[in-house]
Protein backbone atom coordinates (compact mmCIF):
# COMPACT_ATOMS: atom_id res chain seq x y z
CA UNK A 1 0.00 0.00 0.00
CA UNK A 2 1.37 3.40 -0.94
CA UNK A 3 1.59 6.06 1.74
CA UNK A 4 -0.65 8.96 0.77
CA UNK A 5 0.60 12.51 1.31
CA UNK A 6 -1.57 14.06 4.04
CA UNK A 7 -0.87 17.67 3.05
CA UNK A 8 -3.15 19.62 0.73
CA UNK A 9 -4.25 17.65 -2.30
CA UNK A 10 -3.78 18.90 -5.85
CA UNK A 11 -6.93 21.03 -5.61
CA UNK A 12 -5.87 22.76 -2.36
CA UNK A 13 -8.48 20.95 -0.26
CA UNK A 14 -6.98 20.30 3.14
CA UNK A 15 -9.60 17.78 4.35
CA UNK A 16 -9.00 15.41 1.44
CA UNK A 17 -5.92 13.35 0.79
CA UNK A 18 -4.49 12.86 -2.71
CA UNK A 19 -6.62 9.72 -3.16
CA UNK A 20 -9.82 11.63 -2.25
CA UNK A 21 -10.33 10.09 1.18
CA UNK A 22 -11.09 12.27 4.20
CA UNK A 23 -8.48 13.33 6.70
CA UNK A 24 -8.29 15.49 9.78
CA UNK A 25 -6.01 18.41 8.96
CA UNK A 26 -2.63 18.49 10.70
CA UNK A 27 -2.57 21.73 12.70
CA UNK A 28 0.46 20.86 14.82
CA UNK A 29 2.66 23.49 13.15
CA UNK A 30 0.15 26.34 13.42
CA UNK A 31 0.76 29.16 15.88
CA UNK A 32 -1.57 29.48 18.83
CA UNK A 33 -3.57 32.67 19.04
CA UNK A 34 -6.80 33.98 20.49
CA UNK A 35 -9.59 33.06 18.12
CA UNK A 36 -13.23 34.05 18.26
CA UNK A 37 -16.29 33.52 16.08
CA UNK A 38 -19.91 34.65 16.21
CA UNK A 39 -22.73 32.84 14.44
CA UNK A 40 -26.46 33.31 14.28
CA UNK A 41 -29.65 31.34 13.66
CA UNK A 42 -33.25 32.53 13.58
CA UNK A 43 -36.50 30.85 14.63
CA UNK A 44 -39.55 32.32 12.94
CA UNK A 45 -42.91 31.89 14.63
CA UNK A 46 -46.10 33.84 15.21
CA UNK A 47 -46.61 37.02 17.22
CA UNK A 48 -48.82 35.05 19.62
CA UNK A 49 -46.10 32.47 20.28
CA UNK A 50 -43.43 35.15 20.68
CA UNK A 51 -45.70 36.82 23.22
CA UNK A 52 -45.93 33.57 25.19
CA UNK A 53 -42.16 33.20 25.01
CA UNK A 54 -41.52 36.77 26.18
CA UNK A 55 -44.02 36.42 29.02
CA UNK A 56 -42.59 33.05 30.12
CA UNK A 57 -45.92 31.34 29.49
CA UNK A 58 -44.89 28.53 27.14
CA UNK A 59 -46.17 25.08 28.19
CA UNK A 60 -42.59 23.74 28.48
CA UNK A 61 -41.28 26.67 30.52
CA UNK A 62 -38.43 29.15 30.02
CA UNK A 63 -37.38 28.47 26.43
CA UNK A 64 -34.51 30.96 26.34
CA UNK A 65 -32.85 29.66 29.51
CA UNK A 66 -33.01 26.11 28.18
CA UNK A 67 -31.80 27.18 24.72
CA UNK A 68 -28.86 29.11 26.19
CA UNK A 69 -27.62 26.06 28.10
CA UNK A 70 -28.23 23.82 25.06
CA UNK A 71 -26.14 26.13 22.86
CA UNK A 72 -23.27 26.22 25.34
CA UNK A 73 -23.30 22.45 25.69
CA UNK A 74 -23.43 22.04 21.90
CA UNK A 75 -20.35 24.20 21.35
CA UNK A 76 -18.42 21.91 23.68
CA UNK A 77 -19.62 18.82 21.76
CA UNK A 78 -18.87 20.08 18.23
CA UNK A 79 -16.03 17.61 17.49
CA UNK A 80 -18.39 14.78 18.52
CA UNK A 81 -20.92 15.96 15.92
CA UNK A 82 -18.76 17.22 13.03
CA UNK A 83 -16.34 14.42 12.11
CA UNK A 84 -13.26 16.42 11.03
CA UNK A 85 -13.38 19.17 13.69
CA UNK A 86 -10.52 19.32 16.15
CA UNK A 87 -11.37 19.21 19.86
CA UNK A 88 -10.55 22.65 21.23
CA UNK A 89 -10.15 24.09 24.72
CA UNK A 90 -13.02 26.57 24.67
CA UNK A 91 -12.33 29.62 26.81
CA UNK A 92 -15.76 31.22 26.53
CA UNK A 93 -19.18 30.54 25.01
CA UNK A 94 -22.01 33.04 25.10
CA UNK A 95 -25.50 32.57 23.71
CA UNK A 96 -27.81 35.57 23.50
CA UNK A 97 -31.20 36.26 21.95
CA UNK A 98 -32.87 39.09 20.10
CA UNK A 99 -36.67 38.89 20.12
CA UNK A 100 -38.79 40.47 17.44
CA UNK A 101 -42.55 40.32 16.93
CA UNK A 102 -42.32 37.13 14.85
CA UNK A 103 -38.84 35.70 15.44
CA UNK A 104 -36.08 34.88 17.89
CA UNK A 105 -32.53 35.38 16.65
CA UNK A 106 -29.77 33.47 18.42
CA UNK A 107 -26.25 34.92 18.63
CA UNK A 108 -23.52 32.53 19.73
CA UNK A 109 -19.94 33.66 20.33
CA UNK A 110 -17.14 31.20 21.02
CA UNK A 111 -13.58 32.02 22.03
CA UNK A 112 -10.43 29.92 22.39
CA UNK A 113 -6.68 30.22 22.55
CA UNK A 114 -5.54 27.58 20.12
CA UNK A 115 -4.29 26.59 16.70
CA UNK A 116 -7.56 26.54 14.74
CA UNK A 117 -10.71 28.63 14.57
CA UNK A 118 -14.04 28.23 16.34
CA UNK A 119 -16.48 28.96 13.51
CA UNK A 120 -17.93 25.44 13.66
CA UNK A 121 -18.40 25.69 17.43
CA UNK A 122 -20.23 29.00 17.05
CA UNK A 123 -22.43 27.59 14.26
CA UNK A 124 -23.18 24.49 16.31
CA UNK A 125 -24.07 26.57 19.38
CA UNK A 126 -26.39 28.86 17.40
CA UNK A 127 -28.03 25.95 15.56
CA UNK A 128 -28.65 23.83 18.65
CA UNK A 129 -29.93 26.82 20.63
CA UNK A 130 -32.38 27.52 17.78
CA UNK A 131 -33.39 23.85 17.69
CA UNK A 132 -34.00 24.03 21.43
CA UNK A 133 -36.23 27.10 21.00
CA UNK A 134 -38.14 25.18 18.33
CA UNK A 135 -38.52 22.22 20.69
CA UNK A 136 -39.84 24.50 23.42
CA UNK A 137 -42.44 26.18 21.16
CA UNK A 138 -43.54 23.28 18.94
CA UNK A 139 -46.46 22.47 21.24
CA UNK A 140 -47.99 25.85 20.33
CA UNK A 141 -46.53 26.30 16.82
CA UNK A 142 -45.85 23.27 14.66
CA UNK A 143 -45.05 25.58 11.72
CA UNK A 144 -42.07 27.42 13.23
CA UNK A 145 -39.11 27.69 10.86
CA UNK A 146 -35.35 27.73 11.49
CA UNK A 147 -33.52 29.99 9.07
CA UNK A 148 -30.46 32.16 8.40
CA UNK A 149 -27.81 30.02 10.07
CA UNK A 150 -24.49 31.72 9.32
CA UNK A 151 -21.17 32.97 10.63
CA UNK A 152 -21.28 36.71 11.30
CA UNK A 153 -17.64 37.29 12.27
CA UNK A 154 -14.36 35.62 13.11
CA UNK A 155 -11.04 36.84 14.42
CA UNK A 156 -7.57 35.45 15.00
CA UNK A 157 -5.44 33.04 13.08
CA UNK A 158 -3.50 33.27 9.84
CA UNK A 159 -6.43 34.46 7.74
CA UNK A 160 -7.12 37.38 10.08
CA UNK A 161 -10.38 39.04 10.98
CA UNK A 162 -13.56 38.74 8.97
CA UNK A 163 -17.03 40.23 9.41
CA UNK A 164 -20.22 39.75 7.38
Amino acid sequence: MDVVNEAENQHGLTHLRQDGTAQMVDVSNKAQSTREATATATVQSTAEVLGLLMDGELPKGDALAVARVAGIMAAKKTPDLIPLCHPLPLAKVTVDFELDTDSVTVFATVKTYGVTGVEMEALTAASVAALSVYDMIKAVDKHAVLTDIKVLAKSGGKSGDWRL
